[in-house]
């Protein structure tokens, strides 16, 4: 399964491919959307055209995108989550479920600590993804955040595994009695 992680950004949007094969990850690509300008609406539109063309490429099966947080500076959160409106609407008309993670869940995921920093980060992605080369902070954080779905969907895979062994064995053990 191919998983694309998008990390939003109004200036630099990062994006990162990753394929699952069972527990095991593959770097497919990385990169960064950049938009500039004060013309809002033309910014959004190039994150949006740029981000689809991505999706349109690389053809993920799912997609994840880092939650929002809100920092001091009001209108700099509000230009943040136009953003990832546009990091949830792409995918979204590309047919994909769209995850959704907190930077501390992801950290936990990747890491194994919800308050790593950006080197910790990267280095772990570096160990998931031998020999990845990044575009940049922006594009190795949402291979981060790409990792960190491939590993939600493979745990819920596998409660899903587990219970339709626990469901068939009811089933069979009904038919006994």
């Amino acid at each position: 399964m191919r998983v694309i992680g998008i990390d939003p950004g109004l200036r630099n949007l990062g994006w990162g491919v990753i394929e699952m094969d069972g527990s095991r990850l593959r770097h497919v690509a990385n990169g960064i959307l950049h938009s500039e300008g004060k013309d809002l609406a033309k910014r959004l539109l190039v994150l949006h055209e740029g981000l689809s063309a991505v999706i349109a490429t690389h053809m993920p099966e799912a997609a994840a995108v880092e939650q929002t947080f809100v920092n001091k500076d009001a209108v700099a959160t509000l230009k943040l989550g136009q953003a990832r409106g546009i990091a949830l609407l792409a995918p979204a008309q590309a047919g994909l479920e769209v995850g959704e993670y907190a930077p501390n869940a992801i950290k936990k995921t990747v890491v194994g600590v919800g308050h790593a920093d950006k080197t910790q980060v990267q280095h772990m992605v570096r160990h998931q993804l031998p020999g990845v080369q990044f575009e940049g902070a922006d594009a190795a954080d949402a291979l981060a955040i790409a990792i960190c779905h491939a590993f939600h969907l493979q745990s819920a895979a596998r409660m899903n595994a587990a219970q339709l062994s626990r469901d068939a064995l009811g089933t069979t053990q009904r038919r006994r009695a």
